[in-house]
């Protein structure tokens, strides 16, 4: 099997934003994948989460937030590029992995192990993986996928590569990213890494919400929770992934930046972290209260977005004033 990185799925380390005292130990498909990536490639991911900052509500569900590829180059020198699928998709990966290049690829949950008790062999669900070693021979892939590092067995690698005469309905080829990595001409230093970090930071203020978006979300969440209480269970786990996890999990990584700031020797941040610590697990108790309130059909409290709006604008304002 070739390998890109000498890792196994027994030995691997998960990052700490995946550590079980999180609140959201997951937080989506793209983000958690590269979280993983670069750090299995041997970089700190914390760095690159200024991007998180810009989070807003998009009218129907909030900022879907990734990895911008410009970042990751900048910082660790890792250039994704779009893959074109023009041979079967196990040549693509195989030849990128020869190469030496990771593939971020989409892939069925359905056959993918790591997944079980949610999506394996129970729904087919798109996710994005980020493969670091592969054997067609072997019918064996190991790959980054949400949490960690798992390995594919042959009756999967079959299933969802479609080997030996498997043929699964698809509309479209998956989409596939490459990644290149680029030396950089010294290594890269903690001071220098803060810097970078540091400017991408003012970037992404910049690009934050003029408005607080927990105002205009309660205005539309109003009249939301009137059409899901009319739907079934399975609407209310899309509506709180599109919405309520979104943002929990993005604020939740905004204060783990503001405490990687502060362990680099930034003053003056303790209301921003707390602020936000406040927002991710407030989040998380209206996501159960929401649910709650959809089973039993009973009203539902707004005071905790009036909460999250109040901690927004403090967490915002202080850091606006320091950095930009």
């Amino acid at each position: 099997m070739k390998r890109i990185v000498d890792i196994s799925p027994e030995a691997y380390q998960k990052h700490r934003i995946h550590g079980e005292d999180r609140c959201w130990i997951e937080t989506n498909c793209y983000v958690d994948v590269l979280v993983e990536l670069i750090h299995g490639l041997g970089f700190e991911p914390i760095a690159g989460l200024p991007f998180t900052f810009a989070i807003d509500f998009e009218g129907d569900q909030w900022t879907f937030f990734k990895y911008p590829h410009a970042d990751v180059f900048e910082l660790y020198g890792l250039d994704i590029q779009e893959l074109n699928p023009w041979k079967s998709l196990v040549e693509h990966v195989e030849n990128q992995v020869l190469l030496g290049r990771p593939v971020l690829v989409e892939l069925d949950s359905f056959f993918l192990p790591d997944t079980a008790g949610t999506a394996y062999q129970l729904e087919h669900v798109k996710t994005t993986v980020a493969v670091n070693a592969i054997s067609v021979a072997e019918r064996r892939m190991e790959y980054w996928h949400n949490q960690g590092y798992y390995a594919l067995a042959p009756a999967d690698f079959n299933a969802i590569f479609q080997m030996d005469g498997l043929v699964h309905d698809r509309m479209l080829p998956p989409y596939v990213e490459l990644v290149k990595r680029r030396c950089h001409p010294e290594p890269v230093t903690a001071d220098a890494l803060l810097q970078k970090s540091l400017s991408l930071f003012q970037k992404h203020l910049q690009r934050a919400p003029q408005v607080n978006p927990f105002i205009t979300f309660k205005e539309k969440f109003r009249k939301d929770f009137e059409w899901l209480m009319l739907e079934p269970i399975e609407v209310f786990h899309k509506y709180s992934f599109a919405t309520l996890r979104q943002y929990g999990a993005c604020f939740e990584l905004c204060e783990t930046y503001v405490l990687w700031l502060q362990a680099q020797g930034e003053k003056g941040l303790d209301d921003s972290a707390q602020a936000f610590h406040r927002i991710a697990n407030t989040a998380k108790a209206f996501q159960f209260q929401l649910a709650r309130a959809i089973a039993r059909k009973k009203p539902m409290p707004m005071e905790p977005l009036d909460a999250m709006a109040n901690d927004w604008q403090l967490a915002m304002s202080q850091l606006t004033q320091r950095y930009l």
